[in-house]
């Protein structure tokens, strides 16, 4: 792992050692006593993104990182189009991960898309969870009657036709809008390096299953303790995504960071650290 610098984060170790976390590139660091952090990535990214605010929590928490299959270090002879066709085959991996590591009342931090694969792995197992921190969360992208969700049907069409058409050419356009922040185009260009970073093939499949997925129904089902984390001018979760997450997702709490785009990992990891750590005190 690198921090913002690219020097190595030395304290992140790898713990690869049995074939699910070899699958994964499963990283454990920080205090062995500590409660289970689990920090998971969004679409395009790798464990890579957290790079920032992992290492805030190594002295007080079990710091877990990993990830998906087709992203990063992972196996990616793993990959299987048939499971990772729909969010619920990254959700069987996480929770794989939390059975091999026998994590119990792990606090889950999803950003983007990784939140409702959180939201998916809690609902079937709540007893491996004590909190998620769902970050720029959005249960269903396309607008649908009188839910927003940000995106028209004919949107999420041109996007998926114009990723499979020219996949670096999609990163390039899109990965600076999505991290926002056009006064640092430094991000952009880091997320751009991220999304060209994996390969076409599978982060098409990835994008379908990410942007056609409908998981409000989800919400209703958790029952562990949530906090939702929301930036402005977010073009990929408006704000009344997340306040829909929030009103759907009984006893949860919501948060507008100051923080501005679709990653605050990257614009804004040291409020977002604080926000996750005044809400784990």
């Amino acid at each position: 792992m690198t921090d913002a610098t690219g020097a190595t984060t030395a304290a992140i170790a790898t713990s690869a050692t049995t074939p699910i976390r070899r699958r994964n590139n499963v990283r454990v660091a920080g205090n062995p006593d500590g409660r289970p952090l689990v920090f998971s990535h969004g679409f395009g990214c790798s464990q890579e993104m957290w790079s920032r605010v992992a290492p805030e929590f190594l002295d007080d928490f079990q710091v877990v990182l990993f990830d998906h299959v087709g992203a990063g270090g992972s196996e990616l002879s793993a990959y299987e189009p048939a499971k990772y066709a729909s969010l619920n085959g990254y959700a069987d991996d996480l929770l794989e991960i939390l059975d091999d590591l026998d994590l119990r009342d792990a606090v889950f931090v999803g950003h983007s898309v990784s939140s409702m694969i959180g939201v998916l792995a809690a609902t079937r197992r709540p007893d491996r969870f004590g909190a998620l921190i769902l970050v720029g969360p959005s249960p269903r992208y396309v607008n649908d009657g009188g839910y927003v969700g940000g995106f028209e049907p004919a949107d999420i069409d041109d996007l998926l036709d114009t990723l499979d058409a020219n996949y670096l050419g999609w990163s390039a356009a899109m990965a600076p809008a999505i991290v926002g922040n056009a006064d640092r185009p430094e991000l952009g260009e880091e997320l751009t390096e991220s999304f060209c970073r994996t390969d076409p093939a599978i982060a098409s499949q990835f994008a379908k299953a990410t942007f056609l997925s409908d998981n409000r129904r989800d919400l209703a089902k958790v029952t562990t303790p949530t906090l939702v984390l929301q930036c402005s001018d977010d073009i990929i979760a408006p704000t009344q995504v997340g306040l829909y997450v929030h009103e759907n997702i009984a006893g949860s709490e919501f948060v507008q960071l100051a923080a501005t785009g679709h990653c605050p990992n990257l614009s804004g990891p040291e409020e977002l650290s604080e926000t996750i750590r005044t809400y784990l005190r």
